[in-house]
């Protein structure tokens, strides 16, 4: 595959050189460097108010007219609609089209001639029959150009041009109800994903699946939905308000086509190269009966690796059971690492329409370093933390987690059984 023989080679002098099996990229952990903090000291911290709990951003719950027109929302458990005027701050979580696409519905109907489905079409009619929100969508629009630099003050007709791609667009945001813990008392104090209650995160994942799912269903030119969280400024968030983002894209990009080529050599890869791999060298953190996850090697950053064991590779056709397991282990995984550290959260899933299975996976890798000339000449990275550095700092926390009731359902560690070839989406292994 490589020149070097395995992924992971150790130097005498403590220097770990890696190789990610599936993109190729170089990593080196030097001795030393891992001792910094994941976090920095915060910088204006306030005292919060009762009414900052709801108001503090555009995301937040007494804010919804400030985002587009609702898509989807679940709460308790429901996924349903809500027309304008019962749209308030109350959903778990929320489905909005993103203000500012990153491929835009335009590009879609540009390109390819795409037109609104029947459904959609149907509800932006019903949105836009009610007065309220009529002027919901056209001063969004308004907000929007104004943003953009763009006279907002333009005809009616235009505003609701404009405003189509709201309810036919393929950028969507999942946001969820707080801003800060319920019990907060300053600024610092951020509600997160491992913050939520196990079962809160479940309704996320399920919401997530659901919307992508969705977003496949609606235009049939996508050739891929992407999936990721940013988490705080640093990873590249516009607002420390917890959210999910999801893309529709018509490619599915280079790096993903050397992969499903080295897929095609290999079927079998993701358990050699990933999960029996990681096993043989101890980096499994924790584990069920329908996840895996070990500390990453090859990566960029800091990388927690949770891998579906499921037969089935697409995550809207897996069994609730199958998908509740994927959302305890990436629960468990936000919770260890904690709110204060900023992480990018990144799904992999098997393209629409590939005729080669590939498992569910999702990589959360801390942003807790920042590349620079060295990286950029060499192209070689070098990650503060080893994978058995981050093994160490994460097992500990996930003990104490689960003592406090915090996690659910996982074998932590030495707990875990890790039989070989446990990914189960390569049909040859029966």
């Amino acid at each position: 595959m490589f020149s070097r023989i395995a992924p992971i080679q150790t130097m005498a002098d403590g220097t770990i050189k890696q190789i990610n099996p599936f993109s190729g990229t170089e990593v080196w952990t030097v001795p030393g460097r891992g001792n910094r903090p994941l976090t920095q000291p915060k910088a204006d911290t306030k005292i919060l108010e009762p009414h900052d709990h709801t108001t503090f951003c555009a995301f937040c719950s007494e804010r919804v007219f400030e985002t587009p027109p609702e898509k989807s929302r679940i709460s308790e458990g429901k996924i349903f609609r809500v027309r304008p005027e019962q749209l308030d701050g109350s959903a778990d979580f929320r489905r909005v089209p993103n203000l500012f696409e990153i491929v835009t519905y335009d590009y879609w109907r540009e390109n390819y001639g795409y037109t609104m489905d029947a459904d959609s079409a149907q509800w932006m009619n019903k949105y836009l029959d009610s007065d309220l929100g009529r002027e919901h969508v056209m001063k969004t629009v308004q907000a929007k150009r104004r943003a953009a630099g763009q006279n907002p003050d333009v005809e009616e007709a235009a505003l609701l041009k404009q405003g189509e791609a709201f309810f036919g667009g393929g950028h969507d945001v999942i946001i969820g109800r707080r801003h800060f813990r319920d019990d907060a008392e300053t600024s610092d104090e951020l509600a997160s994903a491992g913050t939520l209650s196990a079962d809160e995160h479940a309704d996320l994942i399920r919401f997530t699946i659901d919307s992508m799912a969705d977003l496949y269903r609606r235009n049939r030119y996508a050739q891929y939905v992407a999936v990721f969280q940013n988490w705080l400024k640093p990873a590249g968030a516009s607002f420390d308000h917890l959210h999910k983002q999801l893309v529709a894209i018509d490619d599915r990009g280079v790096a993903a086509q050397n992969e499903i080529r080295r897929l095609r050599e290999n079927p079998n890869m993701y358990n050699e190269w990933a999960v029996d791999y990681a096993s043989a060298r101890n980096l499994v953190i924790a584990e069920n009966d329908h996840a895996v996850c070990f500390a990453g090697f090859g990566h960029r950053y800091p990388t927690l690796e949770v891998f579906s064991k499921s037969a089935t590779p697409e995550p809207w056709l897996q069994s609730p059971e199958e998908v509740r397991a994927m959302s305890d282990l990436l629960h468990a995984c936000h919770a260890a690492a904690g709110p204060d550290v900023p992480c990018n959260e990144e799904w992999h899933h098997k393209p629409i329409g590939l005729d080669i299975p590939m498992p569910w996976r999702v990589m959360i890798k801390w942003r807790v370093s920042t590349l620079a000339g060295f990286e950029g000449g060499t192209k070689i990275y070098l990650n503060t933390l080893s994978p058995w550095d981050v093994r160490d700092r994460v097992v500990p926390r996930l003990y104490e987690l689960r003592d406090q009731g915090h996690i659910r359902g996982l074998r932590i560690a030495e707990e875990c059984k890790v039989e070989r070839n446990s990914l189960r989406y390569n049909p040859l292994l029966g």
